[in-house]
């Protein structure tokens, strides 16, 4: 008889183990469920540098002064090299697809305040990159900074340019 009571008591703390186990596991996978989502899509959008606000920019018109785009949109995040006749804000988007991978730049805008010789707004553009160059998103056109040349322009002109004869040969 001894022994059917210990199997009994045995079979009793069996399934109260078994219960517990199992509420444990249960309570286990309600609580990872909760962090699924983001377990799930482990990439980010990174958002850097000046946010425009349109309405900051919709009081700063052209004729504005110096003072009153520093006071609006605030310091620039770099200017002209030469006599700050443009104040550059610049913002960029970079996307990854999970936390060990280099970003990739997936946007850039640069919004552009030119002041005329009196110190007032003469222009403001907003540029931002299409297929790897700069280009004024209003306008559409794309600025220039001397010759556009392929790589075989470049090397037939550089040919052009070597010399007739050897040094010390004349």
């Amino acid at each position: 008889m001894e022994m059917s009571s210990l199997q009994r008591i045995f079979a009793q703390n069996r399934s109260r183990s078994l219960l517990i186990t199992g509420a444990a596991v249960l309570f286990s996978l309600g609580l990872a469920g909760c962090n699924t989502a983001s377990m799930l899509n482990p990439s980010e959008t990174l958002t850097e540098g000046y946010v425009l606000d349109e309405q900051a920019l919709d009081s700063v018109p052209v004729g504005s002064s110096r003072e009153q785009v520093l006071l609006t949109l605030g310091t620039p995040s770099t200017t002209a090299t030469f006599d700050n006749e443009v104040f550059y804000y610049i913002s960029q988007k970079r996307f990854r697809a999970a936390q060990f991978m280099k970003p990739k730049i997936i946007d850039r805008r640069i919004l552009a305040v030119y002041f005329g010789k009196d110190g007032k707004v003469s222009q403001i553009a907003h540029y931002g990159l299409q297929d790897g160059k700069v280009f004024d998103f209003v306008a559409r056109t794309t600025p220039t900074g001397g010759k556009d040349q392929t790589f075989v322009g470049q090397l037939m002109q550089g040919v052009g340019k070597l010399p007739t004869s050897l040094p010390g040969t004349m």
